[in-house]
């Protein structure tokens, strides 16, 4: 079968029963059916079962289950019942059921975000272009591609205007290659040489075109390696990664601790039976599952996922976790003006020179599109120009039929120009529009009166000066300029050979409208700690009056321009960088050099860009930001975030959400660890004191009840008011910076003695009289674990603020106080209900004993409000000093 590269234009179109207006959408539903989805085969995903198998090979689980078949065995040499067994099982069930329900959350959040970052193309469908998901392409569709568009599927070239596309993920060749549609000789071209076709998982970074699609999915050249790279690669975070770290250290810290307990209590024991070591062989082990917090990964993991889905909401897409985490770093915000700043509504306000010829040059020398509704598609500063003929009473469908386009030099970043050159009666003309200092410097004469007059210094000056006076007014001014071409279509289309001995026509001003929420998301970077850095294309002046406006600088000489950067070397430019607040005329390779001067100051940097020449400098920032709008497909994939709405509140917003959700996960772990220190200490101290705090069931219990909700209601917590009124934290901090350390550990062994003494007290109560415990004291035991149940579940309260008294917070966590009576009834429930209390070994006690219990409890909140009231105090000292 003959290739389609080797064919015709026509032969491909023919073969694939389409032609250059597409495919009806009838027919493209027709073979959606039969050719499936244009996507990868995914890595197949586990099913319910497989991960519940998969949350059981957990290592503390094991000992778990190690654990309650060591407890059947001694039952059944004992004849005793399977009490502890079955409760022992039923925990790890409910482990087991509570892990796998996190892990579907957590993926169905992710995917809702891939959902919502879903690649689309420019396709004619009934002879329409229309915007649509790549997922729905199908072979013999006609894809419309230019600068910035990855190519969504294979196909074969129909129309090339310069176009050069990237193919290194296919071929390994970093240098784009040019595109044309002639076919081309031989069976067996290699996949680099095939310079008629265009290639799923490549990018058009120059140049605009069309393409039949002849391949999807699984049929594409990138299909054919889809084995590598369906295996989705899951990268753990910084924090998750220190966390890892963390649960080792405490696991060797806790299983010595276990160890030390077992050999103890069996030197106390002073026999060896079967049963002792039994029974002290399962107090260590539970005691090391109790411990150890098990639960932090996946809790960490649930709360980033769920402040990812909610940052979603307002608009910002993380398309990677680790994102979320430095996002609260932030300390440079360089942001494009145009979009992000502005509202990216271009309108024509101001024009000098022949509006006729003027609106004509705009539109035409144009690649937006004016719809039959009158509506004009395109990126913004050409939809404002088509527009503006619009209302100089041009059509640009009109203007395009009496003079079609017959060449071009597409536009080009470094040279700030376009031209085409289109057909006309007596010959062809030639309209060029771009930079006004950039055009006019090419133009050897000037328009006037109908007339092509040579240009004068003279008339040079008061050209720019209308530049100028335009510039002011914080316009984005652009020039257009004419040249006749009498003997015939230019033999070159270079930008070099067109873009020379050009006629000036006028100016055209226009002007992109500031965000108005964007004033005050700027003063709350201020206020914050962040600077906020414009970056834009537009004329110096222009940079200056609107970030005048917006607060971004006091004074003109904190902007610079990139020809200037261009006269700086790097490390010039990472000593002063500080200075600058905006730069202007800048080209994509300059945002690089900004961004890399900023980390070299080691400042966090988040970088925006749309364009496919931003990728660099998005992939060098620590916080790549992509415009979901007008964002390019490449822009987008290697990006950090994805602004939804292209706004710069949004960022700062994300920033907010990045802050609040790191506080939260820290006050879990503060939570986690204190809770898990009070239990190992409890029964540590208690086992060299001859007596038992409490059997493993018990301390299963409180492990289950008072460790994940109330962690995962912490993860849910509202930002504290002055989260976006204090610095970025430092992007080296540890786990425990800030005093974190330090309060874990008093507070761990705060509610450790709180629970100590409740069980002498019950224990003293049961006998009558003072006296130390020995062995097992049933009032005791009982009191210590509804003490110690309740004294972890009123600290998580404590753990709303780690500085801030839980009293002054104007919030309340509905979620944590669902936690707190739930915790409640059960733990009453479980000493109350008499086959429950039987069960767990639990004693009736008074209402006098369940109030002391309850009572001590209650103590851990004040003293916690006391030393915070204490650091508070320091603080300030400290800022005095």
């Amino acid at each position: 079968m003959q290739k389609e590269y080797t064919q015709t234009k026509e032969q491909v179109l023919e073969g694939l029963r389409t032609d250059r207006q597409g495919l009806s959408a009838q027919e493209a539903e027709k073979r959606l059916r039969e050719h499936g989805e244009n996507r990868l085969k995914e890595a197949e995903k586990l099913t319910l079962f497989q991960r519940f198998v998969q949350q059981l090979k957990d290592p503390m689980l094991l000992i778990l289950l190690a654990a309650a078949a060591v407890s059947a065995v001694t039952n059944i040499l004992s004849h005793e019942s399977f009490t502890e067994v079955i409760i022992i099982l039923m925990v790890v069930l409910l482990n087991a059921i509570l892990g796998v329900v996190q892990e579907s959350k957590a993926e169905a959040a992710i995917e809702a975000l891939q959902t919502m970052t879903a690649a689309t193309c420019k396709v004619l469908r009934d002879g329409q272009q229309v915007t649509m998901e790549s997922r729905l392409l199908v072979p013999g569709d006609v894809v419309l591609l230019e600068a910035g568009d990855a190519v969504p599927a294979d196909g074969r070239i129909l129309e090339s205007a310069s176009m050069k596309i990237e193919e290194a993920a296919l071929t390994g060749e970093s240098v784009p290659v040019s595109k044309f549609t002639e076919p081309l000789a031989g069976e067996q071209v290699s996949l680099g040489d095939r310079k008629n076709m265009a290639y799923m998982g490549s990018a058009v970074v120059y140049g605009r075109g069309r393409m039949v699609v002849t391949a999807t999915g699984m049929d594409t050249e990138m299909g054919k390696i889809a084995g590598v790279l369906a295996q989705t690669e899951q990268e753990e975070t910084p924090l998750q990664r220190k966390l890892t770290q963390l649960g080792s250290t405490l696991s060797k810290m806790v299983l010595a601790i276990c160890v030390f307990i077992f050999v103890f209590d069996l030197l106390v024991a002073g026999s060896l039976t079967l049963e002792s070591v039994l029974e002290t062989f399962m107090v260590a082990v539970s005691l090391a599952v109790a411990a150890i917090p098990e639960g932090l990964a996946t809790v960490v993991t649930v709360v980033l996922s769920i402040g990812v889905t909610k940052m979603s909401q307002h608009n910002a897409v993380i398309r990677r976790l680790t994102a979320v985490e430095t996002l609260g770093c932030t300390q440079v915000i360089c942001s494009d003006k145009t979009g992000t700043l502005t509202q990216n509504k271009m309108t024509v306000v101001e024009h000098t020179g022949p509006e006729g010829l003027l609106g004509t040059a705009m539109t035409l020398c144009n690649d937006a599109v004016e719809n039959p509704d009158g509506t004009v598609q395109g990126e913004p500063t050409e939809a404002a120009l088509v527009r503006f003929g619009v209302d100089s009473g041009l059509d640009k469908n009109r203007l395009e039929q009496e003079q079609p386009r017959a060449a071009e030099a597409p536009f080009d970043s470094s040279r700030k120009m376009m031209s085409t050159i289109h057909r006309m009666d007596n010959g062809f003309i030639q309209y060029t529009k771009g930079a006004p200092d950039e055009v006019l410097r090419r133009c050897s004469r000037y328009e006037e009166n109908g007339q092509m007059l040579p240009m004068t210094e003279e008339k040079r000056q008061e050209i720019l000066a209308q530049n100028k006076a335009m510039a002011d007014k914080a316009l984005r001014v652009l020039a257009a300029a004419i040249r006749l071409w009498e003997g015939g279509l230019p033999k070159d289309d270079s930008p070099e050979y067109l873009e020379q001995d050009l006629c000036f026509v006028g100016l055209a001003g226009m002007i992109d409208p500031v965000r108005p929420e964007v004033k005050a998301a700027i003063q709350q970077c201020r206020t914050a700690g962040i600077r906020p850095v414009m970056i834009t294309g537009d004329h110096k002046d222009t940079a200056v009056a609107i970030a005048k406006e917006l607060g971004i600088l006091d004074d003109p000489s904190q902007a610079v321009t990139g020809s200037a950067l261009d006269s700086l070397s790097d490390e010039e430019l990472a000593k002063e960088v500080e200075k600058y607040s905006v730069y202007a005329r800048v080209q994509p390779e300059h945002k690089v050099r900004i961004v890399n001067a900023w980390r070299k100051r080691g400042a966090v940097t988040a970088m925006t860009g749309d364009g496919v020449n931003d990728a660099p400098s998005i992939k060098s920032a620590d916080i790549g930001v992509g415009m979901g709008i007008t964002g390019t497909d490449v822009t987008k994939n290697v990006a950090d975030m994805v602004l939804a709405d292209d706004n710069f509140a949004t960022i700062v917003g994300a920033v907010g959400e990045g802050r609040r959700i790191y506080d939260n996960i820290r006050k879990a772990i503060q939570f986690l660890l204190a809770s898990n220190m009070s239990e190992v200490l409890g029964v540590f101290v208690a086992t060299l004191l001859g007596f038992t705090l409490m059997n493993p069931v018990h301390l299963l219990f409180i492990n289950l009840i008072t460790d994940c909700f109330p962690a995962l209601a912490l993860g849910l917590e509202r930002e504290e008011p002055d989260v976006m009124e204090r610095p970025p934290r430092p992007s080296d901090d540890g786990i425990f910076a800030g005093g974190l350390g330090w309060d874990i550990a008093y507070q761990g062994i705060l509610i450790t003695v709180i629970t100590l003494v409740s069980y002498i007290i019950g224990h003293c109560m049961e006998v009558g009289y003072f006296e130390m415990p020995k062995g097992v004291s049933d009032d005791g035991m009982t009191m210590a674990f509804l003490t110690m149940s309740m004294c972890e579940i009123f600290h998580s309260f404590n753990m709303r603020s780690q500085r801030r008294s839980v009293f002054s917070l104007s919030s309340h966590n509905k979620v944590l106080w669902l936690a707190m009576i739930g915790s409640l009834l059960l733990t009453t429930v479980v000493l109350e209900v008499p086959f429950i209390a039987n069960a767990f070994g639990f004693t009736p006690v008074s209402w006098t004993e369940y109030g002391i219990a309850l009572g001590l409890a209650v103590l851990v909140i004040p003293v916690v409000e006391i030393v915070k009231a204490c650091q508070r105090a320091h603080g300030r000292r400290k800022k005095q000093l």
